[in-house]
This record gives structure tokens, C-alpha cells and sequence, in this order.
């Protein structure tokens, strides 16, 4: 059974949603897109893919236009040498969203997703209506030296050549950890998808990628001081902090970074919000996006 046969029954997309492999920005990203109507971004982070959203993307496909790709380097998109700064992967996003001829979305993201998310959003304030992170912060933001010092966030220096040796071949047991360490319950994150995402990082160089978008880390706090120092980001934005992980603190994150921050916390759940609670993530994000 391939990877995205195992996608499509692991998470179902709604069947009108087509898959298209968009050339940008020198890389190769794997899109899901489909509905009709104002566009949104569904972007995710480390230890799962674009699957993620398929519940999210399957109640706002009736009105909207759903775009969901898997970042540079993770799930079934190219894993080049370089890019892992969430500047260049903002770039990547644009490429997407100018290949299928959308001027404008909302932003819904997630871990990862949250600092690509606002990377493009601050380079391209225009082309982001709303914008919705959720738990995770973002490099050189807020509070991020105090978050670099969390033992509980170890992995952001665990990386190079060495870690990539020890983790080859033992993916599921590296993944496993962080599943089971920031859920509220661990058997909320089921046996399947977890089979799933560990065949998806098992991938040539997927690890590779994976440690890469940390250790961009350093180049991501640069250049979000940069941006800061051009001003805060104006768009709507909807900071949602799961009860068990980073709570309120991300919509504290946020305001460092705009001016129009309105905060919820995900109830029952801890980092993995789609998979430990997405029924509450839909009824959040659509109200907002109405």
C-alpha cells in the first residue's frame, strides 16, 4: 500500500479535493485543495503532515476554498538540502497559493505552520485576511528566550549527523515521544495514525528535513525581528493555546505580534489538537472565519 493510499484512508479529505504536486521557490510541495469560496491555508507542523486537517478541512470545504500543503521537507512534499528557515518555506506558500490563483486566504496553522504562517504574514500583509496559530510560539518573539530553556522543549537543539544516525531506522520511537509526552492522553493519538506519520518520516531524508526546521530556528528569531521592527501584523487573529500545552501563553505570543488578538483555549487536549480534540478546533477557527 503506498503513502497516500494509506493517507486517504487514515484521514478522509472530501472526495471533490484534488491533489497537485506545485514546483516553487526550489522545491516540490504536495497540495490538497478543494471547495469553493474565500480560500484558507491549513499548514502543520513537526510529527504530522497535511493529513491533520482532514476533519477541519471537511466542515469548511462547504464555503470555502481549502488549500492544505505538506511543508517543505515533510509528508509527501520535496526534501531539498536547503529552505528550512520559515521565510524561504512563507515563499513556498506563496508559490502555492499563486499556482492555483489565490490573491488572498485565511491562515489556519499549527507548531510549525504558526511560524511559516507568520513569516508570510508579515511580508505579505495584504494576502492574509485572518490568522489563526495555534500552540506553539514563535522564534524571537515574546518569550522566546524562556521557552529556548524549557527541558520540555530538548528537541529544538537535537539535531546533525550523529542524531539523524540514531534516529534511522527508529523513527516511530523518536515520534512516540512526543505524542505521547505533550498529549493530554496519550491513546487519543491512535495506533493508526501513528503508523501512518512514522512510514511518512521514515522517508529518504525526511528526518534530515525535520531536524533542519529547527535548526533554522536561529535564522527564523533574526528575521522575526525584522519584522517586528516594521510594525505588528493589523489582520484578525485567533491565538488558540490547548488547556494542556502552551494555554494561554500563545495568545501572549501574539500580541508581541499584532494588534488584534483575540485568545481561546482548546479544552481536553494537549499539543496534538486534531487528533485529541478537533471538534472544538472546528467550532473555534469556523466561528472566527464567519
Amino acid at each position: 500500500m503506498s503513502l497516500e493510499t494509506q493517507r486517504k484512508s487514515l484521514i478522509p479529505f472530501p472526495a471533490e479535493f484534488q491533489i497537485r504536486k506545485v514546483e516553487t521557490n526550489g522545491a516540490i510541495i504536495h497540495v490538497r485543495h478543494g471547495g469553493h469560496g474565500p480560500a484558507v491555508v491549513l499548514l502543520h507542523g513537526f510529527g504530522t503532515t497535511g493529513d491533520q486537517w482532514g476533519p477541519l478541512a471537511s466542515a469548511l470545504v462547504w464555503d470555502h476554498t481549502v488549500i492544505v500543503p505538506d511543508l517543505r521537507g515533510l509528508g509527501l512534499s520535496s526534501k531539498p538540502d536547503g529552505g528550512y528557515d520559515k521565510k524561504t518555506q512563507a515563499g513556498d506558500v506563496a508559490g502555492v497559493m499563486d499556482a492555483l490563483g489565490v490573491q488572498q486566504a485565511d491562515f489556519v496553522t499549527h507548531d510549525l505552520g504558526n511560524m511559516v504562517g507568520y513569516a508570510f504574514a508579515s511580508q505579505n500583509p495584504e494576502r492574509v485576511r485572518r490568522f489563526v496559530p495555534i500552540d506553539a510560539p514563535l522564534p524571537g518573539v515574546g518569550p522566546w528566550d524562556e521557552v529556548l530553556k524549557e527541558p520540555s522543549m530538548w528537541h529544538f537543539g537535537f539535531r546533525g549527523p550523529d542524531m539523524e544516525r540514531l534516529v534511522d531506522g527508529r523513527e516511530r520511537i523518536y515520534l512516540d515521544r512526543f505524542w505521547n509526552e505533550f498529549s493530554i492522553d496519550p491513546k487519543c493519538f491512535d495506533e493508526e495514525a501513528r503508523r501512518h506519520y512514522a512510514a511518512l518520516y521514515a522517508q529518504p531524508s525526511a528526518m534530515r528535513a525535520g531536524f533542519a526546521q529547527f535548526a533554522a530556528f536561529a535564522q527564523d528569531a533574526a528575521d522575526s525581528k525584522t519584522y517586528l521592527a516594521k510594525g505588528k501584523l493589523a489582520m484578525p487573529v485567533l491565538a488558540i493555546g490547548a488547556q494542556a500545552t502552551f494555554g494561554a501563553m500563545m495568545a501572549a505570543v501574539m500580541r508581541f505580534a499584532a494588534t488584534d488578538v483575540r485568545e481561546e483555549i482548546l479544552p481536553d487536549s494537549g499539543h496534538w489538537i486534531m487528533e485529541e480534540n478537533p471538534s472544538a478546533v472546528i467550532k473555534l477557527v469556523s466561528a472566527f472565519l464567519k
